[in-house]
C-alpha cells in the first residue's frame, strides 16, 4: 500500500530504506509520552468509575486495565509499523461513559457478550470497506471544521484552569512561550518537566500508597442475550463509530496520512474481540490524543512520525503489565496540570485545522457551521457532539452547494 503524505510521498519500501536514526526517535517519543499521559490522566478515571458502579472486584478492574492497555498497545504498534504512519489506537472514551450507565443493571457476563458482538460488527464493517467510502465522501473543509470543534474545548481548558490554579497555569503558559521561541520541537516536554518540578516542590504529587504490582488477566465467559445486544452492544458500536473512529480518521487525513480506514477498523475490531473476555470494551483509532503525535511538532518529517505510534504502543503495554498501579500513578497528577498540558500540546493541531477549514472561500461557511455545532457538543439520543456537528455541516453543505465534491 502507498501512503501519501502532504508535501512528502513515500512508499513502504522507501520508508524501510529511510529508517529513522537515533536522533529521529526523541521528538516522536516525547509526543507519545504526552499522548499517553493525557489519555490516562484525562479520561481513564471513567474506567474506575464504571467498574465501581458495576461493583467489579479489584481483580476484574485490574484485568480491564490490563486488557485495554495491552490491546491498544499491540494494535497501535502493528498498524503504525505496517503502514508507516502514526496510527494511535485507544479505548472508546464515550463508550466507557455509556457503559457506566448500563453496567450496574446488566449481568457482567452479558456485558462481556455485548463487547464480543460489538467487536464482531467492527470486523465486518472493516472488511466490507463501507466505512472507508463514507470517510472519503466528507469534504475537506467540513472534516477540518469537525476536528477543530472537537479539539477546541481542550484549547480552552488550557486557560480555564487559571481560576483554580493560577500559579501553575501561568508558569506553564509563560514557559511554553519562551520555549517555543528557542526550541519549538521540545516546548511541550519542557513545560511538562517544569510543571512536574513545580508540583513536586509544592508537595502536590502524593505517591504514597502506590505499590508496583503486576496485573493478572481474569477470563470471563461471555453470555449472549437479546437485551444485551440491543441495550449494550448496538449503542456501544454506534457511539464508538461516530465518537471515535470518525474523528480519529479525520485526524489522520488532516495531517496528510491517507491510510485506509478498512485495516484500522478490522485490526482494532479483532483486538477488541480477543481482549473482550478479559474486560476490554472497545479499541479504536484515537482522536484527540492522536493529534499530539500526527502533527509537525512530533517530527518535522511526516515519514518519521510513525515512531510516535510505536512508542505509544510500548508505553501502553508497560502500563498494562503493571495494571492499576501505573494507571493510578497517572491520575495522582492534578487535573489542571493535565488539561493545561493537553491544551498547549494541541495548539498546533487546532490552528492547522482552523486554517484548513477556512481556506476555501466557497465552503468556509459550511466548515464554520460544522466547527461551531461540534464545539457546542450537543448530546442527543445518547450520542455526542461529533456526530451532530458533522451532520449539521453536511446538511448545510448539501443545501447550499448540492452534493458536489468540494474543490
Amino acid at each position: 500500500m502507498t501512503i501519501k503524505v502532504t508535501g512528502n510521498t513515500s512508499t513502504t519500501d522507501a520508508a524501510t530504506a529511510n529508517r529513522p536514526r537515533w536522533r529521529d526517535l526523541l521528538s516522536p517519543s516525547i509526543a507519545a509520552c504526552i499522548s499517553v499521559l493525557v489519555n490516562y490522566g484525562g479520561t481513564f478515571v471513567l474506567v474506575f468509575q464504571a467498574a465501581q458502579l458495576a461493583q467489579l472486584s479489584a481483580a476484574q478492574t485490574a484485568s480491564w486495565v490490563w486488557s485495554l492497555s495491552i490491546g491498544v498497545g499491540v494494535t497501535g504498534i502493528w498498524l503504525s509499523y505496517r503502514y508507516r504512519a502514526p496510527v494511535i489506537t485507544a479505548w472508546s472514551t464515550p463508550g466507557v461513559a455509556f457503559l457506566a450507565t448500563v453496567m450496574p443493571h446488566t449481568p457482567y457476563a452479558e456485558v462481556i457478550g455485548a463487547y464480543v458482538m460489538s467487536a464482531i460488527a467492527f470486523i465486518v464493517l472493516g472488511m466490507s470497506g463501507a466505512f472507508e467510502r463514507l470517510v472519503r465522501l466528507i469534504p475537506g473543509g467540513i472534516a477540518a471544521g469537525l476536528l477543530a470543534g472537537i479539539l477546541l474545548q481542550f484549547g480552552v481548558n488550557a486557560f480555564g484552569g487559571a481560576s483554580a490554579d493560577p500559579l501553575l497555569v501561568v508558569v506553564l503558559l509563560l514557559s511554553y512561550a519562551v520555549l517555543r521561541r528557542f526550541t519549538a520541537r521540545y516546548a511541550v516536554v519542557g513545560i511538562m518537566l517544569i510543571g512536574l518540578a513545580l508540583l513536586l516542590s509544592q508537595g502536590r504529587i502524593d505517591t504514597q500508597g502506590i505499590e508496583l504490582a503486576l496485573a493478572a488477566p481474569v477470563f470471563e465467559m461471555p453470555r449472549f442475550s437479546v437485551a444485551a445486544l440491543l441495550g449494550v452492544a448496538l449503542p456501544l458500536f454506534l457511539i464508538t463509530l461516530t465518537g471515535q473512529y470518525m474523528p480519529g480518521m479525520l485526524v489522520l487525513r488532516n495531517d496528510g496520512y491517507n491510510v485506509s480506514a478498512n485495516p484500522i477498523v478490522t485490526v482494532t475490531g479483532l483486538g477488541s474481540l480477543l481482549m473482550a473476555p478479559f474486560g476490554a470494551h472497545a479499541f479504536n483509532v484515537a482522536a484527540i490524543t492522536a493529534a499530539i503525535c500526527t502533527g509537525k511538532d512530533a517530527h518535522a518529517d511526516p515519514s518519521k512520525r510513525y515512531v510516535a505510534g510505536l512508542a505509544c504502543g510500548v508505553l501502553y503495554i508497560l502500563v498494562g503489565v503493571f495494571g492499576v498501579t501505573l494507571a493510578s500513578l497517572f491520575m495522582v497528577l492534578p487535573r489542571t496540570f493535565i488539561t493545561t498540558l493537553a491544551g498547549l500540546a494541541l495548539l498546533g493541531a487546532i490552528g492547522n485545522s482552523l486554517a484548513q477549514a477556512m481556506a476555501d472561500v466557497r465552503t468556509r461557511e459550511t466548515a464554520l457551521i460544522t466547527f461551531l455545532a461540534t464545539a457546542a457538543n450537543v448530546t442527543l439520543l445518547g450520542v455526542g457532539g461529533a456526530l451532530w456537528g458533522l451532520a449539521a455541516g453536511l446538511a448545510a453543505h448539501g443545501l447550499m452547494h448540492g452534493w458536489r465534491k468540494a474543490a
